[in-house]
């Protein structure tokens, strides 16, 4: 073959290869064989879908609410939130009495029902029972006559008159943000006045809004104001049990570093304060441990929030704090069990181990899996103030882990029984111990 040619032929074979392979892609791109061949280029793809939307953002929590706080993407966190109670008092014949258990030689009787909410106790000289009510807007009064129960409202329209006190026929009345009296109440029982305000110089948070106060043993009235919410750092006027006079006047603040207490009262021996103070949230299951504190002298600070259960920086706030700075409690009273109202017994019904003990209402956690707390704890001391041991005295609030009741109080008559408010029925409850007598409902 002439040379010539064959080189012809043979770039004309190496052109024709090379074309194919670059129209490879473009053929690849092309419709089906069987496709006309003058129809219009393929559609392009449809758009890919746009993204889901995020969901939405859940509403932002109110200002101190308990939720605050709670760890997010937790499944047993997500479940706990406050317990509601039953909407209305349970019916008299719906208590639960058989349920509850006290030591051999006690006995429980049901002293007043139909109370919505019935919080706070006090008891006049006459034997009225004063009760407040954290929900509610009354004070009520439970009088025993000719062997039946009156509930009689002493006072209406208030905002959540939780705290009472008692002293020389005055009842007190701590609202949320004022403190207020009714001289010579049980003498106006049927047509009492309007409470005079004495002291209006108190916080207006919702969030541990609700006062406990009480007399000292140097006649002055003494309030608590806890913090505005779980675990915040607050100003100089939150975190504290502060004392006034009588009138009003001469405000002190006696405790600081308290989260929010709902109860204390003073040893009869050495006149000295003892209150319990609720720990904070969300920490854990298991921590912080809920305290008995004592005031030894005015001004002790007692950690919050940099410091709870006397031996736990708080993971936020502790930073540059040592829980050594402050005077840790005297008790730790268990995980979230929400100590409420204690007194001191100084009755004479009781068995002689129980004079001068404390009777703590523990109203029951809410924010644990398994729930803690639901009854009345007895805590023994030694002589010089300090805690001898604790026990359980009352149980059987707690059933399955659900409450049937919610002690919330405790109050001491002058025959020596014990009264125990519980909110979740309305009702309160007497504790006598020999041969039991049966009290008018």
């Amino acid at each position: 073959m002439n040379p010539c040619v064959s080189a012809r032929r043979s770039i004309l074979l190496a052109g024709t290869i090379a074309g194919l392979l670059l129209a490879a892609p473009v053929f690849a791109q092309q419709p089906p064989a069987s496709a006309p061949p003058a129809a219009a280029p393929a559609a392009a793809p449809p758009a890919a879908a746009a993204p889901a939307a995020a969901p939405a953002a859940a509403p932002a929590l109110p200002p101190g609410s308990p939720l605050i706080g709670r760890p997010e993407g937790n499944e047993a966190a997500s479940k706990l939130a406050p317990v509601a109670a039953p909407p209305i008092p349970a019916a008299p014949d719906k208590l639960p009495t058989a349920k509850l258990k006290l030591p051999p030689g006690f006995n429980i009787e049901v002293y007043a029902s139909g109370i919505a909410n019935a919080r706070s106790l006090r008891v006049g000289d006459k034997g009225t029972v004063f009760v407040g009510t954290r929900f509610g807007n009354k004070v009520t009064a439970v009088v025993k006559k000719d062997g039946k129960t009156e509930l009689k409202t002493i006072a209406s329209g208030l905002y959540r008159p939780n705290g009472l006190a008692y002293h020389n026929g005055t009842l007190y009345i701590a609202e949320l943000s004022q403190i207020s009296k009714i001289d010579n109440v049980e003498a106006n029982l049927d047509n009492p006045p309007k409470p005079t305000v004495i002291y209006s110089d108190l916080p207006k948070d919702e969030a541990h809004g609700w006062k406990f106060i009480a007399i000292g043993p140097d006649n002055k009235l003494y309030v608590e104001v806890g913090q505005p919410g779980n675990n915040v750092l607050h100003d100089k006027d939150h975190g504290q049990i502060r004392r006034i006079n009588l009138d009003g006047s001469g405000a002190e603040v006696v405790a600081l570093g308290v989260r929010h207490s709902v109860g204390f009262d003073w040893n009869p021996l050495n006149k000295q304060l003892y209150f319990s103070d609720n720990g904070r949230d969300w920490m854990s299951e298991d921590v912080p441990e809920d305290e008995l504190n004592r005031v030894t002298k005015v001004g002790e600070d007692f950690g919050a929030p940099y410091c709870y259960q006397g031996n736990i920086p708080d993971p936020e706030f502790g930073w540059g704090h040592s829980c050594s700075e402050f005077v840790p409690p005297i008790l730790l009273t268990g995980p979230h069990s929400a100590g409420l109202g204690l007194r001191f017994y100084t009755g004479k019904m009781f068995p002689a181990k129980y004079k001068n003990a404390i009777f703590l209402a523990r109203h029951g956690s809410w924010n644990r899996s398994k729930k803690f707390g639901g009854d009345i704890l007895v805590v023994y001391l030694n002589k010089d103030g300090t805690v001898k041991s604790s026990e359980p005295f009352m149980t059987g609030f707690l059933e399955n882990n659900n409450y049937v009741g919610r002690p919330v109080d405790v109050e001491i008559m002058s025959d020596g029984s014990m009264l125990v408010s519980d909110d979740w029925n309305g009702a309160i409850y007497r504790i006598t111990y020999g041969k039991a007598k049966v009290t008018g409902r």
